[in-house]
């Protein structure tokens, strides 16, 4: 009986030893599988984190790169509106880097800041071109320069900026029309006040074929630009800094100006 009893006894306890260790390695495994969910996350977080800082990188790069490529378009796009009214055989400084600001100046349609640039040959000023806003186009401003040379002739007029109806004001636009070349060669000396208006105003410049307030404008703007020039010839061509009207008035006077 006691045999009996024992060996019960002994079956009991191995099956509870068994249970134990049955417990001990299901919560071993739940244990692995936490630890290996748990490393899961952490490398997917660390996974994203890399993603992310390589993206804002390549973003960063690239955004500085498209900027490098719109601000070298833009000076190539000025420098070429500037060469096309002189010419690199008649300069030989860089006009971008010989540039100054004028503070807004009403004769010449200017509500803000403008930047004005020198032509020299051999360190000597040849050609001033000016920033002008023709204000009474038919759709709008129409942005100018007109470049000044130093005996007060236009070297060349070029447009721009402009909204003007396609297919007729555009025409002042050289692609379309070499309307804009009319004014190469005149001054206040050659022409007199009287003739700076288009010819159904009873002055000298054509104007377009069923566009006449377009032309109107520009004859009117680059002739204040004339003018404006006149008066302030002397410090224009030896400023290096910003101007304003009323600096202008005293450094000419300084000068020996008007």
């Amino acid at each position: 009986m006691d045999t009996l009893i024992l060996s019960v006894d002994l079956r009991q306890k191995r099956k509870i030893s068994m249970k134990v260790e049955d417990d001990k390695t299901q919560d071993s495994a739940e244990e692995t599988t936490n630890e290996t969910m748990v490393q899961s996350i952490i490398r997917a977080v660390i996974g994203l984190s890399i993603f992310a800082v390589i993206t804002a990188g390549l973003i960063a790069i690239t955004q500085v790169g498209t900027k490098d490529i719109i601000l070298e378009q833009i000076k190539i796009a000025r420098s070429k509106a500037l060469l096309e009214i002189v010419p690199l055989s008649e300069h030989n400084n860089d006009m971008l880097a010989d540039s100054f600001w004028l503070e807004a100046t009403k004769s010449l349609g200017l509500g803000e800041k403008s930047e004005a640039f020198i032509a020299k040959q051999d360190g000597v000023p040849t050609t001033l071109i000016l920033p002008v806003i023709a204000p009474e186009g038919y759709s709008g401003p129409i942005r100018l320069i007109v470049g000044i040379d130093t005996s007060g002739s236009i070297k060349g007029v070029r447009v721009i900026k402009h909204k003007e109806t396609p297919g007729l004001g555009d025409k002042i636009d050289l692609k379309k029309s070499d309307w804009i070349l009319g004014f190469e060669g005149k001054s206040l000396l050659n022409t007199s006040a009287d003739q700076w208006k288009v010819k159904k105003d009873g002055g000298e410049f054509d104007q377009l074929t069923g566009a006449t307030i377009t032309p109107r404008a520009i004859v009117k703007a680059v002739y204040q630009a004339l003018i404006f020039y006149r008066e302030h010839q002397t410090v224009l061509l030896s400023t290096k800094s910003e101007i304003s009207p009323d600096n202008q008035s005293h450094a000419l006077q300084q000068a020996g100006g008007q």
